[in-house]
């Protein structure tokens, strides 16, 4: 299996583990120049953004660690076109994470703010 099929057999789990959640998946691998969002849903009436990252150890610092500076920055300026592309009525917006580290899930609302000045 290569890393594309892998990281696609990672969001579907998330996606499923979401909406067991009870969250409503809007959309899926967004793609903008500036970045990427895994997937956006509905929990509510708050609009989440959230990055899944799946890794078979915690070798290297796990999956959360794979969320840097600069991922956040991509993820938040996608979420900014999402936003005016879309403009979903909405009362808030949360960044979380997906992580699946050896077949456990856990998911990490609030995972991370965008920085002051956006969105």
């Amino acid at each position: 299996m290569n890393t594309c099929q892998s990281g696609a057999l990672g969001e579907d789990a998330a996606c499923q583990y979401l909406q067991h959640k009870g969250f409503c998946i809007l959309a899926r691998n967004y793609r903008q120049p500036c970045g990427e969002i895994d997937i956006i849903a509905r929990d509510g009436k708050t609009l989440v953004f959230a990055e899944v990252k799946k890794r078979a150890s915690g070798a290297f610092g796990g999956p959360l660690a794979a969320v840097t500076g600069a991922k956040q920055r991509k993820i938040t300026l996608a979420a900014e076109c999402y936003i005016k592309e879309n403009t979903p009525k909405f009362d808030s917006i949360r960044f979380d994470v997906v992580c699946l580290l050896a077949g456990q899930i856990t998911h990490i609302p609030n995972a991370f703010s965008p920085r002051r000045g956006t969105l």
